[in-house]
């Protein structure tokens, strides 16, 4: 199920978000299609990192520390941006 906000008068359409246990991250979502993670952060502020394989979303969904892996695996290799 996508959820479908409305930014600069376009319609944007997320993917289901997954509720994470961690100390800075509160959901993460896929979109297979686009190769898109989604990162919402405890804060609010969501970004997404592009160009991504499926199986390293797995990786970070699953890692021990979202934060951590996230910094070590996503930060300097995939493109990102804040959109909200």
């Amino acid at each position: 199920m996508e959820k479908s906000k409305i930014k600069g008068g376009n319609k944007m359409n997320y993917p289901e978000m997954k509720v994470v246990s961690s100390s800075n991250i509160a959901e993460l979502g896929y979109d297979q299609e686009s190769q898109t993670v989604y990162v919402r952060f405890l804060n609010g502020s969501l970004y997404i990192y592009k160009g991504v394989p499926e199986y390293e979303f797995d990786n970070l969904f699953n890692a021990p520390s979202l934060g951590s892996y996230l910094h070590r695996n996503f930060k300097n290799v995939y493109p990102y941006e804040r959109i909200e």
